[in-house]
């Protein structure tokens, strides 16, 4: 797996998303992991994941997956990136490392989503989370198609995908091949794109009262995530939407970006069998 990622960041077609996470991880402290926490519950509608299974899939920074934990979940975390499982295991010392149980409370792998066999030794999940990763997996819908058999009766999948933006999109995935084709070009986007994303990102913020980056993220880390994110794929809401129903998943939360730049957040439940408390 390690091997296959250093090839693919070799050849330009991949981003490496766990260095930027760990100069990120410098940057974390009580306010961004208590921002990531009300993040989770504010979306699931929930104080508490106290006896949940939560697999955090692409989990970086490992920044949620400690959130869940927190919050009393039973946690699963994985990534593609080696640099982004040495992320998370640097969260979990940190945090749990004193704990005796911990080793079955929060376990932390290397692998892919794209990966059945590997996926098959997880089971199923209350909570299957997956921010920001799918669409650099290359193949989101096949992504897509195989998180459908992690969520447990009853559970929820939480994910979030860039927004399809047409000729727009098509602009910035030929800016993220370019900013990995070479630390020249790197260079140069992260420089003629400071005015617009990053600079008019922050203002809008600055005006509105919400400078911090939301979900205890970093402006400056997201926009270089942004720019060199590779893998790159979009999709509508509805495809998203229609994907899900004919896997019989029900919509239960939707927040769009308005039709711009960045994520569309989901949370679709799969129908709980008949006679299967619901709320579990």
């Amino acid at each position: 797996m390690a091997e296959n990622h250093r090839a693919e960041v070799a050849a330009g077609k991949r981003f490496r998303f766990g260095r930027n996470w760990a100069r990120f991880l410098e940057r974390v402290g009580d306010e961004r992991i208590l921002q990531a926490r009300l993040s989770l519950c504010r979306t699931l509608g929930v104080e508490t994941l106290a006896g949940k299974a939560f697999i955090d899939i692409g989990c970086g920074s490992g920044l949620f997956s400690l959130a869940a934990r927190q919050l009393g979940a039973q946690v699963v975390s994985f990534d593609f990136d080696p640099e982004s499982v040495a992320c998370a295991k640097k969260l979990k010392q940190a945090f749990f490392g004193a704990d005796l149980n911990v080793e079955d409370a929060w376990r932390i792998s290397e692998g892919s989503v794209l990966d059945r066999e590997f996926l098959a030794g997880f089971g199923e999940h209350d909570i299957v989370y997956s921010w920001g990763v799918l669409h650099h997996t290359g193949h989101l819908w096949q992504a897509l198609d195989n998180l459908a058999p992690l969520v447990r009766p009853g559970g929820r999948l939480f994910i979030a995908l860039y927004n399809d933006q047409g000729w727009v999109s098509r602009y910035w995935t030929l800016v993220k091949r370019l900013y990995n084709h070479s630390r020249i070009l790197a260079l140069l986007a992260v420089i003629v794109h400071l005015p617009y994303p990053f600079l008019a990102s922050v203002a809008l913020r600055a005006l509105s009262g919400r400078l911090n980056a939301e979900r205890g993220m970093s402006a400056w880390h997201d926009y270089i995530d942004w720019l060199g994110g590779y893998p790159f794929e979009v999709a509508k809401p509805e495809e998203v939407f229609t994907f899900f129903r004919e896997h019989g998943f029900v919509l239960s939360y939707l927040k769009t970006c308005g039709g711009r730049q960045g994520c569309n957040e989901f949370v679709f439940q799969r129908p709980p069998l008949a006679g299967l408390d619901s709320a579990r």
